[in-house]
């Protein structure tokens, strides 16, 4: 049995009160699904910058309303401290079945909320950095003095910046390249001062190019997988940034959840042995160990979806110029996450895209 397993089993048997900031997002989501199904209590803050109403009823669809039940949301905005307050101070509703009593205080964090994309952050760095860095700030305080257990939030492979090293190691990074990837560098800092100052736990996830089911395929700023799926579907241009031999460590949605749940569980460990040192107060890459260039992403999309949209036949992808602030080439070493806190990644891209594939087609 994976460490994840034995978790899933525990957690099961002993509930504890989890806030997922940014809960109706892409992973916020993903993360509410499989708390609720480990019947776990959990409270959500979102101000629907990025998210949606809808992958939150997607997600009361999938589970019991009993399960159901155990949620609480707030619609609030991390850039406001008095919100990231009372996510930590909710209180539970009786209604529609039997929840907990109120005023159980929350215990971990999973820190969502964010602006992603490296282009919105050339475009706008302002908004980037209140989001970002003010409203993680603000949400690094309201978990101190709500003296949570562990803070576990989302970093980026973006910090390793213009390093060329590969793969990518978490203690070798090089200068950011976006406004996006300084605000997430900052993260890191911001959340190892804290620890040093007032002892809050945190752990950071440095997530490689994650993909899966409720992953926005519209907008400027979609990523590139649901993007592709969408265009191929309607018959429009696929547009690939570059000569295509980009590559990027693609990682399914399940993942990063097994991540953040190892994460904000993992136990602290004494002692000065390197080997065994405390994962808590670190941070980690969440992928595979995979690289697929984008030429290669391309026809792996192309090849599942032929069989059901014959108007594929001769489709070719266009290219065009490289995206400025894009770092060339991406690979996590995951072994520091396998050895400090049992992650062992269940699906490569192959597979992903298989599981994720019937849900993207349902978006058409």
């Amino acid at each position: 049995m994976t460490a994840y397993q034995q978790l899933q089993t525990r957690l099961a048997q002993e509930p504890a009160t989890w806030l997922i900031t940014g809960v109706a997002g892409f992973i916020g989501s993903n993360l509410l699904e499989t708390l609720l199904k480990l019947n776990q209590r959990v409270v959500g803050l979102d101000n629907f910058a990025t998210g949606h109403q809808r992958n939150l009823d997607e997600v009361q669809s999938l589970v019991t309303p009993a399960q159901w039940t155990h949620f609480h949301f707030i619609q609030g905005d991390i850039r406001n401290l008095a919100d990231c307050q009372q996510a930590m101070v909710h209180r539970h509703s009786r209604e529609g079945g039997n929840p907990p009593p109120p005023n159980h205080p929350v215990n971990y964090v999973l820190h969502q909320a964010a602006l992603g994309s490296v282009p919105r952050s050339i475009a706008d760095p302002l908004t980037t950095n209140a989001t970002n860095i003010t409203g993680f700030l603000n949400m690094l305080v309201a978990a101190r003095d709500a003296q949570v257990k562990r803070f576990v939030y989302a970093a980026s492979s973006s910090t390793y910046g213009d390093h060329p090293g590969l793969p990518k190691v978490e203690d070798v990074i090089g200068k950011p390249l976006s406004p996006y990837a300084v605000t997430k560098y900052v993260n890191e800092l911001y959340a190892d001062v804290f620890a040093r100052n007032y002892g809050l736990q945190s752990i950071g996830l440095r997530y490689f190019n994650v993909f899966g089911p409720r992953q926005d395929p519209e907008g400027a700023y979609a990523a590139v997988i649901p993007k592709w799926i969408a265009s191929l579907i309607r018959g429009e241009p696929v547009y690939i940034n570059g000569d295509g031999e980009t590559s990027r460590d693609f990682c399914f949605i399940d993942n990063v959840v097994q991540a953040n749940l190892l994460a904000a569980t993992a136990p602290v460990i004494a002692g000065s042995d390197p080997q065994s040192m405390s994962p808590v107060n670190q941070v980690f890459n969440v992928a595979v160990g995979d690289r697929t260039t984008l030429n290669e992403l391309y026809a792996q999309l192309h090849r599942n979806l032929l069989p059901r949209y014959p108007h594929l036949e001769d489709a070719q992808p266009v290219h065009r110029e490289f995206r400025a602030g894009d770092v060339r080439h991406s690979l996590a070493d995951i072994g520091k996450a396998q050895r400090l806190l049992g992650y062992a990644p269940t699906q490569r891209i192959g597979e992903g895209v298989a599981l994720a594939m019937p849900w993207y087609i349902g978006q058409k």
